[in-house]
């Protein structure tokens, strides 16, 4: 595994998502709080970007902007219909003021 720096960390806002492109990888980069999150940014129902969707606090999800299934940002699983597979997470680490996605 290697680790490839994906932005700043004033490059995704509180609350916020944000997608990024490292070669074929898709990745939403989801900001709640002092917290940071990867994951895949193709939701597992249709072929619609996650990082556009409503990023949920209280719950740790995102929410598909399409059809509305909210998937857990810690383990990439939904939580309800009409998505039932669960999307790719990635572990992310803040160094300072970069970020790093670890590239499986």
């Amino acid at each position: 595994m290697t680790e490839e720096r994906l932005c700043s960390v004033t490059d995704v806002g509180p609350g916020k998502a944000r997608r990024f492109e490292l070669g074929d990888l898709s990745v939403a980069v989801v900001r709640i709080g002092d917290g940071w999150y990867a994951i895949g940014d193709r939701c597992s129902h249709e072929d619609v970007s996650l990082s556009e969707g409503e990023v949920l606090g209280d719950t740790a999800e995102i929410e598909c902007s399409k059809h509305g299934s909210c998937f857990s940002l810690t383990d990439g699983q939904p939580s309800c219909l009409p998505a039932t597979k669960p999307v790719p997470v990635y572990d992310i680490r803040v160094d300072g003021d970069d970020v790093y996605l670890v590239v499986p």
